[in-house]
């Protein structure tokens, strides 16, 4: 098969690889029906995070059934599925509680930007649709599997309601689907922090009711001024460097909510200035098998288009223009078809 590897910061190769097989009687193999670059697919490229050695990329995937082990019944072969970035056995005591993606038997995947896909613990982490839905779907489907999830976790995390008001910091695809999750679950106000027109006007399509386009105490100081100069009941940071941190934990109410989804880095949060503001904090990475059937009814009943964060459709060989399109910020996020 063929499949993206990434070998140095900016360089993306498209090469030929071992076709994926059944190692453990826990794994499926599925053949990618799309895929996509994720801006955490960033990090590594602009150099950020070291490579040691060349390796395979990607996390985000729907796809074909092809083959199961022998103790994987959930699914079977020819069915069209949805997965989560981190797999989960969906049994253990922390996919009890929620927290699929902190599974005792987790593995992260990794080798999603090519023809074929091994997952792991595929008995709890694949769930099929009844029938093989209309292509136009596939790309909202396929945010489910990372962004959109991701989005609705931030979300869940500082706790938006029915009538609160939401920042959100981040204009990615995860910020943008975060606007959807906080519409969905009835937030009044959405304040979108975003300086690049395109995505201002997506994430008021999404539901932001405000946009933001300063930054940093700028930032903060704009989000009291539209908050009668108290700060917002939750905030969503869906970036994870220093400074969106920062600006969200700044822009809560005493006794508001910060869900972080950005991969952190460089972040240090100072204890007892969070003592003092009595503003929560949650994140990690997201429980993404905790939404996936609620949010695939979503996506098939058109009550929710988190797709069209795709603004970029690419042939899967070209996988290296998606990354330096998305690096350049021509692109919100790049679809990849094998």
């Amino acid at each position: 098969m063929r499949g993206a590897v990434i070998h140095a910061p900016g360089d993306i190769r498209f090469e030929t690889l071992d076709d994926p097989k059944i190692l453990h009687p826990t794994d499926a193999v599925i053949r990618t029906a799309v895929t996509c670059v994720c801006g955490s697919d960033l990090w590594p490229y602009r150099g950020v995070e070291p490579i040691a050695a060349p390796h395979p990329m990607g996390h985000e995937y729907v796809g074909f059934v092809e083959e199961v082990g022998s103790e994987v019944t959930s699914v079977k072969p020819g069915q069209f599925v949805i997965g989560s970035f981190a797999t989960s056995d969906n049994t253990c005591v922390n996919c009890r509680n929620g927290f699929q993606s902190n599974c005792l038997h987790r593995e992260f995947m990794s080798t999603c930007q090519a023809d074929y896909v091994r997952v792991p613990n595929a008995q709890g982490t694949l769930v099929a649709t009844d029938e093989v839905p209309a292509e136009e779907l596939w790309p909202g489907l396929l945010t489910l599997s990372d962004v959109m999830g991701t989005g609705w976790w931030a979300a869940d995390a500082a706790e938006v309601g029915p009538g609160s008001t939401a920042v959100v910091v981040g204009d990615g695809a995860v910020g943008l689907c975060g606007v959807i999750a906080a519409k969905e679950l009835g937030a009044e106000r959405i304040i979108a922090m975003s300086r690049h027109a395109p995505r201002q006007e997506l994430a008021r399509e999404f539901g932001a009711t405000d946009i933001v386009t300063e930054r940093g105490e700028e930032g903060v100081t704009r989000i009291k001024e539209l908050t009668g100069g108290i700060g917002a009941d939750s905030v969503l940071e869906c970036v994870g460097t220093a400074e969106a941190m920062r600006q969200a934990l700044h822009s809560a109410r005493p006794g508001g909510n910060v869900g972080f989804v950005g991969v952190p880095h460089d972040v240090a949060i100072d204890g007892e200035e969070l003592f003092y503001s009595h503003v929560g904090l949650r994140g990690g990475p997201a429980p993404v098998r905790r939404y996936l059937p609620d949010l695939i009814r979503r996506v098939l009943s058109h009550r929710i288009d988190p797709g069209r964060v795709f603004d970029l459709t690419l042939p899967l060989e070209q996988v290296a223009e998606g990354y330096q399109a998305m690096d350049e910020r021509r692109a919100i996020k790049a679809l990849l078809k094998p």
